[in-house]
């Protein structure tokens, strides 16, 4: 009887994408950290992930931290028959751009959160560098959380989560309960820094008299909507752990895992907020325009008017006809002058009382 492969061992996959070189990669080089978490303590220095496994078995309790930095396939596959990982969690990994998302495969938990950062419009060349997004993939089991940043900056967690000792102890979902709350904190950091933005794009645009960047209210519309895509969908997946997996998240965790959902909605507001304002920033400025457009074609139209009122008296003695109403008239070229600046001087007046001028 023909063998069943095992849903563990992953796949060999087509690399003619250069999804890896055809030279083996030490794994080490993709590995930034392997950390030993011991009744919530880590362990003093740095182990590989075979030695990592090895000291948790031999202490029976604890959990593994492994830190990876876009692994290549080669890299990730020898991590994954380490820690015994799901082959369709390898292929995301691999392949990475993920949206954020939770997946569940038997006893592993694989979730996908995009980190956001945020730069000035001043400080970079490409205004579409305004916002960039990365992505930070999480593989957690028993006895190990596995995380994979694509472009995205992550802190050596073995000192960030030090004083939260009895978090720690719960297991190592408590790792990614502590990426997710940094993520959604920067989220909100962000958007203080949006807020300010927007407010000064609001005074410029309805400042009397300014002429409206829309290209500026248009390239900020632009990132806001990438920020949307990476954060809204996190959402979801933060309900799920909470609602769907009570048997692998500790209640305890759960907790804190809905305050950051809590924290997540509140970021999703604003990001919804400043999409809407900046809609209507759009609408407001083209409006604007129009109005200024409509406001200079009354000018240009009062200014013809007036020229138009002395060429008709001077066109009209210009004609060469003998007998003519006061066409040998001595006072007669003064009594023309004055005609047209009496005309053009009333007709000013009443452009000016309306507003055309």
């Amino acid at each position: 009887m023909p063998s069943v492969p095992s849903p563990f061992k992953p796949r060999k996959k087509n690399t003619s994408d250069n999804s890896s070189p055809s030279f083996s990669v030490p794994v080490e080089r993709a590995i930034e950290h392997c950390r030993v978490f011991i009744d919530g303590e880590a362990l003093p220095g740095e182990f590989t992930p075979h030695s990592a496994l090895q000291a948790v078995e031999e202490y029976g309790r604890g959990f593994v931290w492994v830190g990876l930095y876009e692994p290549l396939e080669s890299q990730m596959t020898k991590v994954a028959a380490e820690f015994r990982i799901h082959e369709l969690i390898v292929e995301d990994v691999v392949q990475a751009h993920q949206r954020p998302k939770l997946e569940r495969y038997d006893d592993q938990l694989f979730v996908v959160a995009r980190s956001v950062n945020y730069r000035d419009h001043d400080e970079v060349a490409d205004k579409r560098q305004i916002i960039s997004t990365g992505e930070i993939q999480m593989i957690i089991g028993d006895t190990f959380i596995i995380t994979v940043r694509h472009s995205a900056k992550l802190p050596n967690l073995a000192y960030v989560i030090q004083d939260e000792q009895d978090l720690v102890e719960q297991g190592p979902i408590s790792l990614a309960w502590k990426i997710l709350d940094m993520m959604v904190d920067r989220y909100s950091e962000i958007c203080r820094l949006i807020a300010i933005e927007v407010d000064e794009l609001e005074e410029e645009i309805f400042t009397p008299n300014s002429l409206p960047n829309i290209d500026r209210i248009y390239m900020f519309k632009r990132e806001i909507l990438e920020m949307k895509h990476a954060i809204v969908p996190l959402s979801p997946a933060l309900r799920s752990m909470v609602a769907d997996h009570k048997d692998l998240i500790p209640k305890t965790i759960r907790s804190y895992i809905r305050d950051v959902n809590d924290h997540q909605l509140v970021v999703q507001d604003h990001v919804a907020g400043f999409d809407e304002r900046l809609t209507s920033l759009i609408d407001a400025s083209v409006a604007k325009i129009s109005m200024q457009q409509n406001s200079d074609m009354r000018t240009i139209s009062a200014v013809v008017g007036m020229w138009a009122a002395p060429t008709l008296v001077a066109g009209i003695y210009g004609m060469n006809f003998d007998v003519m109403p006061e066409l040998h008239f001595p006072w007669g070229y003064y009594g023309a002058i004055g005609l047209m600046i009496l005309v053009v001087a009333g007709m000013w007046w009443w452009f000016r009382r309306n507003n055309w001028l």
